[in-house]
């Protein structure tokens, strides 16, 4: 029973909180006998992967934007091994090497600096010594990833793709990382390659794509994806980045429906955006005109992220974690809501209650009747951003390998090339503003029956930009 005063305000006595946790312990991020990655998951472990590296250095200022590449594993090691140290402490179990894009081709891409003054080699070795540093203060497993190149986009042959992940491997080889990742793929072909060198290698390989339910770039679907990945080799297959965590599991649901109707086996993956994106389209996150410094809006809560280790964890996925936008307080909510399966909680939840549960500590009366998991389960937030549409119209160019404007070059952007897409933009723009004008003027219409006059563009364009059409005079 709540008290008068508790059940008025749907507070419960702290003792009685139902969503409370029982008493699970605090895991404290200390050593531990290791067991590899495939014998955790075999053995029905859940496994939680780290968060997204290139945009939280970024808005840190340790990455650039546009190369998103990891030399900060040379310029700046202490600020990588801050990051992998406050995800190892919010429940991560697998530390990924920061080598995403630290491929040699991609590291000279557009007057790319780093392959000639710092080189590939000294960059991936970096990031393997950190990773493993920090992986070593408890029981993490550091994985060596490698990620799609320019020269695939750029039509080279298989042999020269093939030869940018081979160097990448000789690192991860010498190092001695626990497993391996290719991760961030369009195109399932060039997948298959890099399953296929890491491979050589005799350690477990995972592949994630980071496509959505239309498939790869090429449309190949993502049950056939799933299924060329794994007869190159890979024992875990699934997805990361470009999409939000619905659309990742669902994604990895087709897959999971693929393997079992070629009778193959796998575990599954899914490491997806913290940004909701329901309005994107085939490419991803990268298609919004928000990508990549206005998406802040678009965020996951942490009650979001408990959602999706949920769903996650109901449709058997076993290694789960984020990509960009997930932050270490992330992943502490997949280790929170997962933590009656694995018998513990993480370090960080020492200072973070179960559902807001620790706001009953508050000054404020409003505040401490907020303490209550079916508060924050149920919150929509605002975004406090009256003039601004709930969607984004994806910009959608359509372009893949073998496009020109997808053919990569060692120079950097020339002026005129900048030109040429500035030119080609704004006439998208222009097509498709006169075609959501035509569009909403003929709704507009239709909703307003009894208007006797058309709306003007300018309210057309307002509705566009989610500022309804007025209604009609009397």
């Amino acid at each position: 029973m709540r008290c008068g005063p508790c059940r008025a305000v749907g507070v419960y006595p702290r003792s009685r909180r139902p969503w409370a946790r029982k008493m699970l312990p605090i895991r404290k991020t200390a050593k531990q006998g290791k067991r590899g990655i495939l014998e955790r998951l075999d053995a029905g472990e859940i496994v939680i992967g780290d968060g997204g590296f290139v945009f939280a250095l970024e808005k840190r200022g340790y990455v650039k934007a546009g190369p998103w590449t990891p030399e900060a594993t040379v310029e700046h090691p202490e600020a990588v091994r801050q990051l992998h140290r406050e995800f190892l402490r919010a429940g991560s179990n697998v530390l990924q090497t920061f080598t995403f894009y630290a491929s040699e081709d991609k590291l000279e891409n557009r007057g790319n600096y780093v392959a000639e003054k710092i080189s590939c080699h000294k960059v991936n070795e970096a990031a393997c010594d950190i990773a493993r540093e920090v992986a070593n203060e408890g029981d993490a497993l550091v994985a060596g990833g490698v990620s799609q190149t320019p020269s695939y986009l750029s039509c080279k042959d298989k042999t020269e793709v093939k030869a940018a992940f081979q160097k990448q491997l000789e690192v991860f080889m010498k190092k001695n990382v626990d497993f391996l990742i290719a991760e961030y793929f369009e195109h399932v072909e060039e997948a298959v390659w890099a399953v296929e060198v890491l491979k050589e290698s005799g350690k477990p390989v995972a592949a994630t794509m980071c496509i959505g339910p239309e498939g790869d770039m090429h449309g190949v679907p993502p049950g056939q994806c799933a299924v060329q990945l794994v007869k190159a080799g890979a024992s875990i297959v699934g997805v990361n980045c470009h999409f939000d965590p619905e659309t990742s599991i669902e994604t990895v649901r087709l897959m999971k429906e693929g393997l079992e109707a070629a009778k193959l086996k796998a575990h599954l993956m899914c490491q997806p955006l913290a940004f909701h994106t329901p309005d994107c389209g085939k490419q991803g996150f990268i298609d919004l005109p928000e990508f990549p410094f206005g998406l802040e809006p678009r965020i996951a809560t942490r009650w979001d992220i408990q959602k999706y280790a949920r769903k996650a964890y109901d449709l058997g996925i076993r290694f789960i974690g984020g990509c960009c936008g997930f932050e270490p307080y992330h992943i502490r909510a997949i280790a929170e809501e997962l933590a009656p399966e694995r018998g513990f909680l993480p370090e960080a939840s020492e200072k973070h209650g179960s559902w807001g549960d620790n706001l009953s500590m508050h000054t404020k009366p409003w505040v401490r009747a907020r303490a209550r998991k079916e508060y924050w389960e149920n919150l929509k937030p605002a975004s406090g951003r009256p003039y601004c549409p709930c969607m984004s119209k994806p910009d959608g160019w359509g372009v893949t390998k073998g496009a020109k404007e997808l053919m990569q070059q060692k120079e950097a952007t020339t002026e005129e090339q900048l030109k040429e897409l500035f030119r080609k933009k704004n006439y998208k723009v222009r097509n498709c503003l006169k075609t959501a004008i035509s569009e909403h003027a003929l709704v507009a219409r239709t909703h307003h029956k009894s208007c006797t006059r058309l709306q003007t563009n300018q309210e057309c364009r307002l509705w566009v930009h989610g500022v309804p059409p007025s209604a009609p005079d009397n």
